[in-house]
Parts: structure tokens; C-alpha cells; sequence
């Protein structure tokens, strides 16, 4: 049997509790590396897509030559890279004559490759390029608005899992509730054919709407580009299944004669022992007895001469 080592310093088993798996899962690291020749515009991506993801993003700027994505056994020190910095999400640029300005977006699973979408960036417009009023420029780690527009995003298979993939690359930790005065940004996705999508990033301008909620207005800020599907490979089935499990929901204790009616809401049941009145102790005497015991009281306390005698009951 191998032996199971446990950490000794505080610090480590920290670490490694993050890496545990959670029921509930925070926000997903993002990890950005090039191949070994990459273009003056793919440099001005990767380095929008780490300003935009600066809070929950890891950049390596060294030339891998070894990581191939979609090739057999070219993905191991891409898993390497995954496992070393606890990322589970990726972005890979590279630059050849036959795929120029390609980027591939990948999710990980258990720091296994989970599935991969190759993108060529086209008409890429740095955050430079536009000219607008600094007070409007989002703060880091705000929560942004995400808009898939058209409708590619539902019946085209490609653009279907694109969708998927750049949503979970986006957004972010994911939040129930949201305040208004937070939310200061959006991604714009269009889908203009059934391969290319404009994607473009926004800030939000609140105006006075006469009403609670404003009116929103969005000044474009970048960066901009066009992503051109090229490739992409779907996770396999049997590693979909065991990434979709669930952990069961915890149920509440069941508490006995207690049950929920949609109508009436929580009913309890109460049952009441059978009430044996000769064995029941009286602790506190009814008002009447006591009255009776001082009206008796008080009769024997008369005075003699008070009281007639025998001889004149008699005589009467």
C-alpha cells in the first residue's frame, strides 16, 4: 500500500485545501501561454485578454515548442502547466503561415484536457484605439454583463460550444445577487456567420431613466476582434459524465409529524396523552374555593353575642 503523506506546514495544507475539490466552485483561473512564434497582434491579444482577466489570470511569456493542443500527446505540458498553477481554464496563442494569428481557448477537467475551441483573430482593435472618458474605464474584478446575440449561438454546433467556452472564460465568479452600482461593463458577442463572431467590450454609462432602475447606455472601451472558428473537439462522453456529477444535495433532517402543504404551508401533528383526571395534582386552587373558605372563615369568627342562644330559637 502506498503511504499517504500528510503536510506538515500550515501553509501547504492551505494550498492543498484550495485545490479540493467544493461543492460550491469559485471562479476559474485563467492561464495565458504563446508557442514558439507568435504575431505583433497576437501579443496585443494575449496581453488584452490578461489586463481584462488580471485578477484571476496566470501569464507565461516564455516560447513553448512542445504543446500542441489537438494532437495527441502534445498536450502534456499543457496539463503540466494546469496542474502547476491550479488553472482549469487556458488560452494558447500560436502563428504559422497555414493557422496565422490562431488562438485556442480549453477547458480542463481534474487537469486533463476537457475540450478545445481554435480561433483565428482577425480586425483586433487594442483598448488604445479608442478614445473615451477615463471615469468610465471598469474596475478590476467588477462583475461584467455578458450579450450572445443571434441566433448561430443556438443552432450552430461550433458557435454552440464557443459560446460555452468564452462564457466560462467571461464571467467570472459566479454571483447571485448583483448591485447596480457595481456593474460598470459588458461583452458584446455577435454572431455575424455561421463561423465568425464580433466580440467587443463595452462600459456602462447609468443615466437618469425617471424610474428605480436607470437607462443604460454602452460606450465601446476594447479591445475588439473577429474569431473565426476554425477547429474544435468536444469533450468525450465518458469524461462529460463524470465532470457533470453533482454531489446530492444534503437534505434536511426529517422531523417526525411535520409535513409542508403548498396551500397551508408547514402543518404539525400533536398528539396528547390520554388525561387521567383522579391522578392530577392541582397546584393551584380555583378562585370560588378560596372565596367559599373565607366566607366560612369569617362566619366562625362572629362574635358570641352575635349568635342567637338555643332558648330563643325555641321561643320563636
Amino acid at each position: 500500500m502506498l503511504k499517504v503523506k500528510t503536510p506538515k506546514k500550515g501553509k501547504i495544507r492551505r494550498e492543498l485545501e484550495k485545490r479540493a475539490p467544493k461543492l460550491v466552485e469559485t471562479g476559474k483561473k485563467t492561464l495565458i501561454l504563446q508557442g514558439t512564434k507568435t504575431s505583433g497582434t497576437l501579443n496585443d491579444v494575449l496581453k488584452g485578454i490578461y489586463h481584462l482577466k488580471r485578477d484571476s489570470a496566470i501569464r507565461y511569456t516564455r516560447k513553448n515548442d512542445n504543446i500542441r493542443p489537438f494532437e495527441s500527446g502534445g498536450e502534456t505540458s499543457l496539463e503540466f502547466f494546469s496542474l502547476k498553477t491550479d488553472c482549469s481554464i487556458f488560452v494558447y496563442g500560436s502563428h504559422s503561415k497555414k493557422r496565422p494569428d490562431n488562438l485556442v481557448i480549453g477547458r480542463t477537467y481534474d487537469h486533463h484536457v476537457y475540450d478545445l475551441v481554435e480561433v483565428g483573430v482577425e480586425n483586433f482593435k487594442p483598448m488604445e484605439s479608442f478614445t473615451f472618458d477615463k471615469k468610465l474605464a471598469p474596475k478590476v474584478g467588477s462583475k461584467p454583463f455578458i450579450s450572445f446575440i443571434g441566433e448561430a449561438f443556438e443552432s450552430v454546433e461550433e458557435l454552440k460550444h464557443l459560446k460555452e467556452v468564452v462564457l466560462d472564460l467571461l464571467r467570472g465568479e459566479v454571483a447571485e445577487n448583483l448591485n447596480l452600482a457595481g456593474i460598470d461593463r459588458a461583452y458584446v458577442c455577435t454572431a455575424i456567420s455561421p463561423n465568425r463572431v464580433f466580440l467587443t467590450h463595452c462600459a456602462l454609462r447609468l443615466k437618469k431613466s425617471g424610474t428605480i432602475v436607470p437607462r443604460m447606455e454602452l460606450v465601446e472601451i476594447g479591445p475588439s476582434m473577429d474569431l473565426v472558428v476554425r477547429r474544435h473537439r468536444l469533450p468525450n462522453d465518458s469524461l462529460k459524465k463524470e465532470a457533470m456529477k453533482t454531489a446530492k444535495d444534503q437534505h434536511p433532517k426529517k422531523v417526525k409529524n411535520v409535513s409542508k402543504d403548498v396551500i397551508e404551508g408547514k402543518i404539525g401533528r400533536v398528539y396528547i396523552p390520554e388525561q387521567k383526571l383522579q391522578e392530577m395534582v392541582v397546584i393551584d386552587k380555583a378562585k370560588g374555593e378560596k372565596r367559599e373558605r373565607r366566607e366560612r372563615e369569617s362566619k366562625m369568627k362572629k362574635k358570641p353575642e352575635e349568635r342567637p342562644s338555643k332558648k330563643a330559637k325555641e321561643g320563636k
